[in-house]
């Protein structure tokens, strides 16, 4: 007894200390790095890798990316601004982007993509303030794409980081491309055509037309660069950082692996893309599919400031004289809906392009419930009713399986006085205990097991749909009713200001919302339909399963406490109906 009161104790401390550390340690320093992103106004010099660029197969190659000495360019950064006041700034040089879905513009200083919000989506559910991807290299949070060109020839002149770029128009548009251009004293000319398309996909078509009356060796490069000013610790169920997919294999990479690692690289051709990934959002290059290329993720610091590179460098091909060159790549900047990211990919034969998606090791069953639920939202207008419904199709195809565990778990409650009076019985004898327990089993027909084996086979059901609600754009900042106005976030109320009939703000660490306990509740229920654990330890601890994943899961999305609160609802159902049948059986 004594030995069981020590394991109990140890157990409760146990989860006490994790839960401890994850409101008071973890929570508050992810919540201060992020504090200090948005607050961030340090000087910095940062060196930047500029790859190197690539070529179509019009022209016979002179060497392999491996052969190519790559130069490096330097920038320096000025003191970081906020990002408005360098737009302003630099309206001049700017070629402004529009469309439906991206607000923006180009700088001419360096032919970036520096400066692109997402017209359809915004930081809060205020509408305000649309989602901003990339920002100006001079700001906190600098975020663009470039594409250039690098040459094993020291002599030849280049267009630079600085160098200021001509356009053919004043704003770039679906219905309007524009030509960028720069030439050398050597009489080479550099064009960049840019063109978008009604969604998020930029084509990007390099030109060097070799005005001069020699030869002249160069490649193609592009890139997209990052800064953060900290990096969190990676959440297990979501993939964030840089991301690409080379010979048809997927490849990702977290912040924290690559500041560890620094640089990982990669050879490709026909095809692939590359690029950085947030939860929802996504900027990936995709190089020209006739181009064999080296990819390369890379990390650099520079006070205490995170700089990521994701690129590509293809190798270095001869122009001859009077001759002209074009490389055809595409930049895709914004929201990671899969139904688009299934076109794009079909469109540009970009291979494995809809797992920019982190779907997971359960892609065979993540991404049809995805579809499943868009189906049902088209019917039912809510995304909150959608999940429900979908949480029904699910009950409904696991029923067999389901009415077959709680079968069994209804007929060992119903032994449970006579399991109890053999435990009693041979309380000092355990084998004994054992032998007439199975007795008792076998002679009522009852196999315990049988609860079991089907409970595990919901598990990746499960584990797949939390991934799917978690994971898909879908759910974000979509209102469910009452005081649920965004399924992405966490139940807004708690019961510690008595769901906000008390005069003061409770912080976001305390807070348990109405959701939240009522999913504790029917995890409550649902333990008093079930039979008591034989081990008197295990029971305690069973017991207070319910009270602490209220609390945990209270820091979850609504959606997912939702989804809980209602498959427990069905469950509960299903298992008094059997239990009700049950007993009106034996009598």
């Amino acid at each position: 007894m004594q030995n069981n009161k020590n394991v109990l104790l140890a157990t409760v401390l146990s989860v006490l200390i994790l839960i401890g550390w994850t409101v008071f340690f973890e929570k508050p320093r992810i919540e201060k790095q992020e504090a200090a992103k948005k607050a961030a106004t340090a000087t910095q010099v940062a060196a930047q890798n500029v790859a190197a660029p690539a070529s179509s197969s019009e022209v016979k190659p002179a060497t392999t990316t491996a052969e190519l000495t790559a130069t490096k360019a330097s920038e320096t950064i000025l003191a970081l601004k906020n990002r408005q006041e360098i737009l302003d700034e630099s309206t001049a040089n700017r070629i402004a982007i529009e469309s439906e879905n991206l607000h923006g513009s180009i700088y001419l200083k360096g032919a970036r993509f520096d400066d692109l919000t997402l017209a359809k989506y915004f930081e809060k559910s205020d509408h305000k303030n649309e989602v901003s991807l990339f920002s100006p290299s001079e700001s906190k949070d600098r975020y663009f794409a470039d594409f250039g060109w690098v040459s094993s020839d020291k002599n030849l002149d280049l267009p630079k980081p600085d160098s200021i770029w001509k356009s053919d128009a004043a704003k770039l548009t679906p219905e309007n491309p524009i030509n960028l251009s720069w030439k050398n004293q050597q009489g080479v000319e550099f064009i960049i055509t840019v063109a978008l398309d009604k969604d998020y996909m930029f084509s990007v078509t390099q030109s060097v037309k070799n005005l001069s009356n020699t030869e002249i060796s160069l490649a193609s490069y592009g890139r997209i660069n990052r800064t953060l000013p900290s990096v969190s610790k990676p959440v297990y169920i979501l993939h964030e950082g840089a991301i690409g997919a080379f010979s048809n294999v997927l490849h990702e990479v977290t912040y924290k692996d690559l500041i560890e690692e620094k640089t990982q690289k990669f050879s490709a051709e026909n095809g692939g893309w590359l690029g950085i990934t947030d939860k929802y959002w996504l900027s990936s290059i995709l190089p020209d599919k006739n181009l064999k290329y080296q990819a390369s993720f890379s990390y650099d610091n520079s006070n205490q400031n995170h700089f990521f590179n994701s690129e590509f460098v293809g190798q270095e091909y001869k122009i001859a004289a009077h001759e002209e060159v074009k490389f055809q790549h595409h930049l895709f900047a914004g929201a990671k809906k899969v139904q688009l990211l299934d076109r794009y990919a079909k469109e540009y034969d970009a291979k494995l392009f809809d797992r920019a998606v982190d779907f997971g090791w359960f892609y065979f069953l993540t991404k049809p419930f995805f579809f499943i639920i868009e189906f049902l939202y088209k019917i039912l207008g809510n995304f909150g009713l959608a999940i429900l419904a979908m949480t029904v199709v699910i009950k409904l195809a696991l029923f067999p399986m389901a009415n077959k565990s709680f079968l069994a778990i209804s007929k060992v409650k119903k032994l449970q006085p006579k399991i109890d009076a053999i435990r009693a019985k041979y309380k000092d004898d355990k084998l004994a205990m054992n032998r007439e327990v199975m007795e008792l089993y076998k002679k009522e027909k009852v196999n315990p097991a049988s609860g079991c084996l089907p409970i595990l086979i919901q598990i990746p059901v499960f584990f797949a749909l939390y991934k799917v609600l978690y994971v898909t754009l879908d759910m974000r900042q979509a209102p469910f009713y009452g005081w649920i106005q965004d399924l992405s976030m966490p139940d807004p109320t708690s019961i510690f200001n008595l769901f906000g009939l008390l005069p003061f703000e409770v912080s976001s660490t305390f807070t348990v919302g109405i959701w939240p306990i009522l999913m504790g509740i029917t995890m409550i229920i649902q333990q008093k339909l079930n039979p008591t654990a034989s081990d008197p330890t295990q029971a305690k601890v069973l017991k207070w399963m319910p009270y602490i994943l209220t609390f945990v899961l209270a820091a979850f999305p609504a959606g997912l406490v939702i989804y809980w609160t209602w498959s427990n609802t069905l469950s509960i159902l299903q298992q008094w109906f059997i239990t009700k049948k049950l007993n009106n059986e034996s009598k």
